[in-house]
């Protein structure tokens, strides 16, 4: 018989096996041992241990599993990326409170063409640029300055004189080479009056009228050079080289002894000798304010005029 005229394959259900099952013969149990199917030995495979510095095994190498991506994803991905480029490209409008009715829209043409259409506030119009408080400093600023720290050291060369003048000052006795007759006379702050030679009494004008006339022989009563005779215009010092021009008496840069030594810081004195480096000698009354006999040796330069004894 051929393969293609076997007898088709006939399945026995459970009741039809267990009925063919016990209409066999009962057997022994050893003949039961002997036919029971026997159990496969399991073949453990040996492990072999693994040292620190082993490598670890390959992996296969493939092709990773491809990741499915949401929907959702995805569309927030295409809706998003191309909103950030828009926003970017709009223009920016800044925003300004303003009440209603308080707006002028301004459109800009060029031809036919609109550029671009812009709501301005009209209180921004009124915005104006100020300036800050800055400015740079001009050359006559500089030069203002500089006059004024020259000034105020001027001063300070003048208070420190004034103070020098104090210390070497001598008050109430007669200084030696001081032959002043009123040298204890009080002065006209201290309610004195005004001397015989009608200027006031330890003034620099009064020491040096003095030494005009002791010069001139005259030290009594009948005096050759008072106010009235020497400068009838005023009394103070800065009065007496108007006063020696207009008597036309001699005045000139160099000095000589017995001429009136004249500041223009309102002050006189007498130069009493010539150094032979050309520096001149003083002798005076209240030179600082201290209304005391004074000594000093000065440059000629440092005299503005000599005003030679009168004729």
């Amino acid at each position: 018989m051929s393969d293609s005229e076997a007898s088709p394959e006939v399945f026995l259900t459970r009741r039809e096996l267990r009925a063919q099952r016990e209409a066999l013969p009962a057997l022994s149990p050893a003949t039961e041992q002997f036919l029971a199917p026997k159990p496969e030995p399991v073949v453990v495979p040996a492990v072999r241990p693994r040292s620190r510095f082993s490598a670890s095994p390959a992996k296969p190498v493939g092709r990773f599993p491809r990741k499915r991506r949401h929907p959702v994803k995805i569309a927030i991905a295409v809706f998003a990326i191309p909103a950030i480029f828009l926003t970017a490209a709009l223009p920016a409008y800044a925003f300004t409170p303003r009440a209603a009715g308080d707006m002028t829209s301004a459109t800009h043409s060029s031809g036919n063409k609109t550029v671009q259409g812009l709501t301005v506030a009209a209180a921004a119009t009124a915005v104006t640029v100020s300036r800050d408080g800055f400015a740079a400093t001009t050359k006559e600023q500089l030069a203002a300055q500089a006059l004024a720290a020259k000034k105020a050291l001027a001063a300070q060369q003048v208070a420190t004189a004034r103070a020098a003048a104090a210390a070497f000052a001598v008050y109430g006795v007669r200084a030696e080479g001081d032959d002043y007759p009123w040298y204890n006379m009080p002065t006209e702050s201290q309610g004195g009056g005004l001397s015989p030679l009608s200027y006031y009494y330890r003034e620099c004008v009064d020491f040096v009228a003095w030494r005009l006339n002791r010069d001139a022989g005259s030290t009594g009563s009948s005096w050759r050079w008072t106010w009235n005779s020497l400068t009838p215009g005023g009394g103070n010092a800065s009065a007496w080289a108007s006063a020696w021009s207009n008597h036309g008496w001699t005045t000139s840069k160099t000095p000589v002894v017995g001429a009136v030594a004249w500041f223009n810081y309102n002050h006189v004195a007498y130069v009493q000798s010539i150094g032979g480096d050309g520096s001149v000698v003083l002798e005076e009354y209240n030179w600082m304010g201290s209304h005391a006999y004074h000594k000093r040796t000065v440059s000629p330069s440092d005299v503005a005029l000599f005003l030679y004894p009168p004729a």
